[in-house]
């Protein structure tokens, strides 16, 4: 084909000539193909292992060098987790403590966020900054504050105290603000044209747009609950009161410390509830933070 013939087809109508071959950008790409491989194993590498080691008898998990699959499986450390050790009791306490948590946190925060975000009021700007200000201050600061407050509500040792400190938190208040600022006005003024008042008209019109963001909340705040470890140790004494991480770390020191298969599946026990909560979420997780981004 000649010059003039080739340079003619390059322009004709609907012909899409390719800049590079395929096979040549995936050659100069393969080194992030291999860091992305190398993130992927530091990341899920461990908890594979933990994983695969709760199925490891004793005497495997301490021999050197260590094995990555187990030789001879067992489920003797779940069967001593869960019959031994009370687990049931403690995993109970976990679910109630992070559900009612999440509950109050996708209440209330929605709540307060609506209210930040749609309705106009003397002081809200003031409020929007305590809000901002608060996430600055360290949790470790309030700590003792907090526990004061407890001990003179008379609440120490019950789940209430484990519960209120962290029943609305101010990042849930910031996020459900941003996303309902992307909340077309006009859906909530047709709404109160029809009769309805400020309390029907979120439940019945913004509660419904506000899935993808409760679910982000609730992830978050699921996550943060479950894994709390200072909160819970220090203002519960009572052993039958203890939640899954405090429990644990109670084993990891005391006479079972040196028993790494019954921690390695209670630490499995404690990391899969995560696991299928985010899976369970992940789509409406993932629209929520889009949503917010592009929004607010």
């Amino acid at each position: 084909m000649t010059a003039p013939a080739v340079e003619a087809a390059r322009h004709a109508p609907g012909v899409v000539i390719e800049a590079e071959p395929r096979e040549g950008r995936t050659r100069r790409v393969w080194w992030l193909y291999a860091l992305l491989l190398l993130g992927l194993l530091a990341v899920a590498g461990p908890f594979l292992w933990m994983v695969l080691s709760s199925f490891k008898p004793q005497s495997e998990l301490v021999r050197v060098p260590p094995t990555w699959l187990p030789e001879t499986w067992t489920l003797d450390n779940y069967d001593r987790l869960f019959t031994k050790l009370d687990f049931p009791r403690y995993f109970f306490n976990s679910v109630f403590v992070a559900g009612s948590v999440v509950l109050a946190n996708i209440v209330f925060c929605s709540m307060v966020g609506y209210a930040l975000a749609k309705l106009n009021f003397v002081g809200k700007r003031l409020i929007l900054l305590l809000v901002l200000a608060t996430l600055m201050v360290p949790g470790s600061v309030t700590v003792i504050p907090l526990f004061v407050l407890m001990s003179k509500l008379g609440l120490v040792n019950t789940y209430w105290a484990v519960i209120l400190p962290f029943a609305v938190g101010p990042f849930g208040v910031f996020l459900m603000r941003q996303f309902m600022q992307g909340i077309p006005n006009d859906l909530l003024e047709a709404a109160r044209v029809d009769g309805a008042g400020e309390l029907r008209t979120f439940w019945k019109v913004v509660v419904p747009l506000s899935w993808p963001g409760m679910a982000a909340l609730g992830i978050i705040t699921f996550l943060g609950s479950w894994n709390n470890f200072l909160w819970p140790l220090i203002v519960l004494t009572d052993e039958h009161m203890y939640t899954l991480p405090v429990a644990l770390g109670t084993f990891a020191i005391g006479q079972h410390q040196a028993d790494y298969g019954l921690l390695m599946a209670g630490s499995a026990a404690l990391v899969i509830p995560i696991v299928i909560v985010f899976l369970l979420l992940q789509r409406q997780f993932t629209e929520s933070v889009a949503n917010t981004g592009i929004k607010g």
